[in-house]
């Protein structure tokens, strides 16, 4: 199994800026969608940000031109790069991989949580 490791978390004032990382056990992560999701209490996980293996992205539309994503190959670490930020960022973020021997996926599941196959423990990211 892949393991997935989110830190970066923590609490900021509204306009702040965090960086997430997320550390795979995998021999490098461009061959894989990679992706990070957020959830809070009671409602269905989120998806704010998605890299391919092409490095093709995509963001949620409230994140757009916030939230950067970004991947370090010889790392095997994911980020989050995440300006501006606003209480309704204030979430438990999670970091998402595909399978690595997963066929292409649809474009239409880069911020669905099915287009992924492992998910990580959690980071929470608090704006005040």
């Amino acid at each position: 199994d892949v393991q997935l490791v989110e830190s970066g978390g923590g609490s900021v004032r509204a306009g702040g800026s965090l960086t997430l990382s997320c550390v795979a056990s995998l021999n490098g992560v461009s061959s894989v969608r990679m992706g990070w999701f957020r959830q809070t209490p009671g409602k269905e996980r989120e998806g704010v940000a998605a890299i391919e293996r092409d490095d093709n992205t995509a963001y949620a539309d409230s994140v757009k031109g916030r939230f950067a994503i970004s991947k370090d190959n010889a790392k095997s670490t994911l980020y989050l790069q995440m300006n501006s930020l606003k209480p309704e960022d204030t979430a438990m973020y999670y970091c998402a991989a595909e399978h690595p021997r997963s066929r292409p996926q649809s474009a239409l599941t880069r911020l669905s949580p099915d287009g992924y196959d492992y998910w990580g423990q959690g980071t929470q990211v608090t704006v005040s």
